[in-house]
């Protein structure tokens, strides 16, 4: 399967201060790759750096396009949308508003109105809210809508920091199912920084494992769930 995503040697960090060494990793076309570590191992630093966010040096190709020197809203153009620790939801217009921002790169009108019945579908509950401010939402309701206005990008590539945070288990297994028929119906790829380790390595078929800035451990997620040693020494169960 050819590699959607690939990083090759990224640097990044905030002002002075250096937070990855040289890591090299792959999201393959149609894949979810998961991003795993300690909280300060680098794994938020990496969706910033690849997205375009912060100071970074290295290769990232996406889509055959060489994007480590381009700006994060030409990056988006290209259909990578990326959903922040905190949600980001705008939390002063509604949810349907909020769904609309996801599609204001797109023109194609009828194709908008279709995919926010989709996204109505997906989470149900959002269509209960949408004259609601965005605001009001609950935090499973607003990670939700974080989601769906990523997908009304229509994305090649869905990068997700954290989407578990803070949310009730079966908000969480809800969200993880409707990520898993995204991937396996619409074809989107997923890279995916989660701390509920055991859960992302049902989700995902590859995994990485980041310690202070650098890939430890990388592989077939089923593989690393299944090795008693790894999930012990870096995983915490």
């Amino acid at each position: 399967m050819a590699a959607l995503l690939e990083v090759t040697d990224l640097h990044a960090g905030y002002g002075p201060t250096n937070v990855l060494s040289g890591i090299a990793f792959n999201v393959e076309e149609g894949g979810i790759t998961a991003l795993l570590g300690a909280n300060g191992a680098g794994k938020t630093t990496t969706l910033r750096a690849v997205c375009g966010m912060i100071r970074r040096r290295g290769s990232v190709t996406f889509a055959g396009e060489r994007i480590d020197g381009r700006a994060t809203e030409d990056i988006v153009r290209l259909g990578l949308a990326h959903v922040p620790d905190g949600r980001g939801t705008f939390v002063q217009l509604t949810t349907e508003e909020n769904l609309r921002i996801g599609a204001l790169t797109r023109r194609d009108r009828k194709a908008v109105a279709a995919d926010m019945d989709r996204m109505y579908g997906y989470f149900p509950r959002l269509r209960e809210r949408g004259s609601q401010q965005a605001g009001t939402l609950s935090g499973g309701e607003q990670q939700m809508l974080a989601i769906a206005r990523a997908l009304m990008l229509r994305p090649k590539l869905l990068v997700l920091d954290e989407p578990s945070f803070g949310l009730a288990p079966l908000v969480v297994q809800d969200i993880f199912r409707i990520m898993r028929t995204v991937n396996r119906e619409e074809k989107v790829s997923i890279l995916l920084v989660e701390q509920n380790a055991r859960l992302a390595l049902e989700l995902a078929d590859q995994a990485l494992l980041l310690e202070t800035g650098k890939v430890v451990l990388g592989g077939p997620a089923a593989q690393i769930r299944d090795d008693e040693t790894v999930r012990r020494a870096y995983l915490g169960y």
